[in-house]
């Protein structure tokens, strides 16, 4: 049959990424209590595309995607890269995952156990030339209290619930759990999935006695993340939901380990 997608093209006009995106696919992730944990991951696929092809060849991704089943994970990762390259025949791949990610956590007083979700993603790149990108990407939910609003307040103070985005490039093996413990360290108060009456007075009182601004919560994440010497950069951000505002308060900071 005809090959229309290897017709030449007379554009001159190089393609960056071309490929699939929202595939629903089940994959494992590295858990460092259980050693593996299964979940399902949106994932997107690309190669680059030379200017000289019209199109690529999009049941080839699927069909790659299929030789890996449930056995994918960040340690099989590259040789899926280098599949992609070598079936689509082009010289940069990229591989983007998001997924949600299960804890057993236990309440600070009672102990009660339950299960937290975070949502994470990983994003891995890989040339001809032997240029290889990874990025892992953690969203972690806490709690934080304005300390303007316990400052000038007679009586309590308003809180936030806040979503921090932490994404890191490594120079080896970080688990996720380390990043969520970082940043939970690092909050006013982290959150739980279950709480019992001693636990809620827990974590009010401790907010209270807590507070912090989002340009607190980035910096102190920072400067932790800065200290690690398995990271080689970092990006991390904070979105405070407001609870008496009709907008929301934002920080970002972006930089490498120190040295």
């Amino acid at each position: 049959m005809k090959d229309i997608q290897d017709q030449a093209d007379n554009r001159q006009v190089a393609i960056n990424k071309v490929g699939i995106r929202n595939i629903r696919y089940p994959i494992r992730v590295l858990d460092k209590a259980y050693q593996a944990q299964h979940t399902v991951a949106d994932i997107n696929m690309y190669v680059h595309l030379p200017e000289h092809f019209r199109g690529t060849h999009m049941s080839r991704f699927i069909e790659v995607l299929n030789r890996y089943q449930r056995e994918i994970d960040i340690r099989n990762l590259d040789e899926i890269l280098e599949a992609l390259r070598s079936t689509l025949k082009s010289e940069a791949a990229y591989l983007e995952m998001s997924f949600p990610y299960f804890i057993e956590k236990a309440a600070p007083i009672s102990r009660a156990v339950s299960i937290m979700e975070y949502h994470c993603s990983m994003a891995a790149t890989q040339h001809r030339n032997g240029e290889k990108d990874f990025v892992l990407t953690v969203c972690v939910p806490i709690m934080t209290l304005c300390p303007c609003s316990k400052e000038i307040s007679d009586r309590g103070a308003h809180n936030q619930r806040s979503l921090v985005t932490t994404s890191v490039r490594m120079n080896t093996l970080v688990w996720i759990e380390d990043i969520i413990n970082l940043v939970e360290q690092a909050a006013v108060c982290d959150l739980y999935a279950l709480l019992k009456r001693e636990d809620e007075k827990y974590i009010t009182e401790r907010a209270y006695d807590n507070p912090a601004f989002v340009e607190d919560i980035v910096r102190e994440i920072a400067v932790k993340l800065q200290a690690d010497e398995r990271l080689t950069w970092f990006t991390v951000e904070s979105e405070n939901m407001e609870s008496i505002h009709n907008h929301n308060a934002y920080a970002f900071v972006e930089g490498k380990r120190k040295t």
